[in-house]
């Protein structure tokens, strides 16, 4: 386990993502300009960092420290490969069950969520590197610990997991109002990976044509959608329900 830290200043940081250290998050104060800053701009480029461009007030609340315009927080865990993933889970001589989540913004809505796929022995959650909630000390703190024992992936779009989880041989599941079709209908014996959308904005539109199929949980009260993280504690329970039947 590593303690949540930042780090702050353009050379620290550009030496960070140097020497591989696993940045969850980069704050850049907006308007930063020179050399150093063009260098930092081509690694995060080719590394594909999760990064956010802030007012200079954001980075002073983030440290008091001399940050020069950037602060990176330093993920308090190391990340899966995607193939790794894969090849863990089909050994383990059960179906897999992933967990997809597109661009979830709420670090305590990730840690809810996180809890509750570890009780439902979720093989890995997969993640989008850019655009999604960080993981924080609030995210550890919600999860009370399971993000220790789940293993987490990030890929560069969601779509690309999508599609190597079904050449895997995985189907892969939305869950999304925007369906006619009911959870109840999938067949969740078979290994499968179930996506969550973003809080405001649900699944991407793309994601939801790439996936084998779409369905809803059903609703009597007038609001239309419950919120994600007990909406997935619902999709993960009946995955549960249906594999302890004999």
């Amino acid at each position: 386990m590593k303690s949540e830290e930042k780090i702050y200043g353009l050379h620290s940081v550009i030496e960070a993502i140097k020497s591989g250290t696993t940045i969850d998050k980069l704050y850049i104060q907006k308007g930063l300009r020179g050399d150093t800053f063009l260098e930092l701009q081509r690694l995060i480029s080719e590394s594909h960092l999760n990064v956010s461009y802030v007012p200079i007030e954001k980075l002073n609340r983030l440290t008091r420290k001399n940050h020069q315009g950037v602060v990176a927080q330093i993920s308090p865990i190391d990340f899966m490969p995607l193939e790794e993933l894969v090849i863990q889970a089909m050994e383990s001589g059960n179906p897999p069950l992933f967990l997809l989540l597109d661009q979830l913004s709420d670090v305590r809505n990730f840690g809810a969520i996180i809890r509750t796929a570890e009780c439902a022995g979720v093989s890995g959650i997969i993640i989008q590197k850019k655009g999604g909630a960080p993981v924080t000390a609030d995210t550890v703190k919600t999860s009370a610990g399971a993000i220790f024992k789940v293993p987490i992936c990030k890929v560069d779009h969601i779509k690309d997991a999508v599609y190597y989880l079904q050449a895997s041989g995985i189907q892969v599941v939305a869950a999304t109002e925007k369906s006619d079709e009911m959870l109840y209908d999938v067949d969740f014996k078979l290994s499968t990976g179930i996506i969550m959308g973003s809080e405001g904005k649900g699944i991407n539109p793309s994601v939801l044509k790439a996936v084998d199929k779409a369905v809803k949980l059903p609703m009597l009260g007038t609001i239309s959608s419950l919120n994600v993280s007990v909406a997935c504690g619902m999709f993960l329970y009946e995955t549960m329900r249906q594999r302890l039947l004999p």
